[in-house]
């Protein structure tokens, strides 16, 4: 018998549910399910597999509420629950659109006049997904949607964090037939993650480093693809000619939306001398203005920090910046309120890059800021870092931001405005794979990512290969 978790409500702190987590032959048993049905699924067709995912996103609006109050216990906040569960159904609705065009087999003629070039692709059979607790719903199904309609079946195991959600998703899933045989949620934690990596024929995780790499090693043992989205420490430079009041507020949103807890986060800023004093205060101000959603969770802005670990972690980096001198304007500590973990927006000065502040990923709201002279020391500063991820850059006209932006190393950065990839989907976000440990992940055109490329090599007319023998 699977030795059960318990799961804390980041709001009271106390374990009020408790998760199951398979057996390892059970959990074998299920992939094997999902298998066979995948084949099925498949010969469906894409129109078929359509009418399965809008048939789903219209039984999760049946179950919107539970579902809410679901994300709510799992999060310990309201607006961006909504958002969550919003952005799932967009994202059906995008990728139902998407993909028949993306799915049309193309054909080519050759250097060979006689020989044409039919390429098509083959799903995976079996897509394992492992998703983390900051965005529970929204990066369990983020590539669930393209890998099902390219044809794959798929298992997804969210974090034991947060995995509330499942039960209603569920619900709303068994309404749907042929797709619940070809979609399915686990619950379990770090083993049950390591058992489906050997069960499925590609893995998406999204989560930290250390994990990450450990997921991209049983994978390489497995020789299945990882495809992987890790920490973030965004930078963002100021330059002298910003508009202060926007860059303040784009990179206050940018650093503390969701309590920072997203990869996608800035966490670094760097300003010009010339403006760092006036800058500072702005912030500050903005900053104390936002308050902690408790004790009602409409009472302020910002949520509970949802993973108890992450609170400690936050501490750490915090306790680190002030021994060494670092000066804090506003926030800078944990709170225990009402048994959950909370931190104010925090707006830190005289820090530098020995600090974990500046160096390690923080996932909280808050915003160390370092001055620079140079536009040079601030491409220096920004490029100091393995997590290249995303990254901003203000200024007063598009064509300056865009000079300095260019010499930044992280795959999506902002352009007078802040953590954008966090509401635009659109472009070609697979600017975001391949930078340092930041993660190999998506793309407009994601749902390839699924499938095999296959080509049929055509020979158009019954002349004899000029290669073959003389016979």
């Amino acid at each position: 018998m699977s030795k059960p978790i318990e799961v804390r409500n980041p709001r009271t702190g106390k374990f009020d549910y408790v998760i199951v987590p398979p057996p390892q032959k059970l959990l074998a048993l299920q992939c094997n399910r999902l298998r066979r049905f995948q084949a099925s699924w498949r010969q469906l067709g894409i129109a078929g597999r359509i009418t399965a995912l809008q048939q789903w996103k219209q039984a999760i609006k049946l179950l919107q509420d539970k579902l809410t109050e679901a994300l709510v216990n799992d999060t310990g906040r309201l607006s961006i629950s909504v958002l969550e569960i919003d952005s799932l159904l967009d994202c059906i609705e995008h990728w139902c659109k998407l993909a028949p065009d993306l799915l049309q087999e193309s054909q080519q003629d050759t250097a060979i006049s006689f020989i044409q070039l039919h390429q098509t692709v083959v799903p995976y059979s079996l897509v394992g997904v492992i998703s983390p607790w900051n965005f529970p719903l929204l990066l369990s199904t983020i590539d669930i949607i393209p890998a099902l309609l390219a044809g794959c079946a798929v298992i997804v195991k969210p974090s034991e964090i947060a995995p509330r959600f499942m039960t209603p998703l569920l619900k709303a899933l068994n309404t749907v037939p042929k797709l619940r045989d070809v979609l399915t949620f686990v619950e379990g934690g770090d083993e049950t993650g390591a058992t489906l990596i050997e069960c499925v024929d590609l893995v998406c995780f999204t989560g930290n480093q250390a994990k990450g790499q450990k997921v991209a090693e049983a994978a390489a043992r497995q020789s299945i693809p990882a495809l992987l989205e890790l920490s973030g420490k965004a930078p963002a430079i100021v330059l002298p000619s910003a508009n202060l009041d926007l860059a303040t507020s784009a990179i206050l949103w940018a650093s503390v939306f969701n309590t920072g807890q997203s990869h996608l986060s800035i966490e670094r800023i760097y300003v010009a001398e010339s403006i760092f004093e006036e800058f500072v205060e702005r912030l500050v101000i903005k900053a104390q203005r936002l308050r902690l959603a408790y004790p009602t969770i409409e009472s302020g802005e910002i949520g509970p920090i949802i993973a108890e670990k992450q609170a400690a972690i936050i501490s750490d980096h915090l306790l680190e910046a002030s021994e060494n001198q670092a000066v804090i304007h506003c926030g800078g500590e944990v709170e225990n309120n009402g048994g959950g973990w909370w931190c104010r927006p925090t707006v830190m000065t005289a820090v530098n890059h020995s600090m974990k502040v500046m160096t390690e990923q923080t996932f909280g709201p808050i915003m160390p800021i370092m001055s620079f002279s140079t536009t040079d020391e601030a491409l220096h500063l920004a490029n100091d870092s393995i997590n290249k991820l995303s990254a901003a850059v203000f200024a007063s006209s598009e064509v300056e931001a865009l000079g300095v932006a260019r010499q930044i190393d992280a795959g999506a950065i902002s352009i007078n405005d802040a953590a954008l990839t966090a509401i635009m989907h659109q472009g070609e976000t697979n600017s975001r794979q391949f930078w340092d440990l930041s993660g190999l992940h998506s793309s407009p055109t994601a749902l390839k990512r699924f499938m095999r490329s296959k080509a049929f090599l055509v020979k158009t007319t019954p002349a004899i290969d000029p290669w073959w023998f003389d016979n």
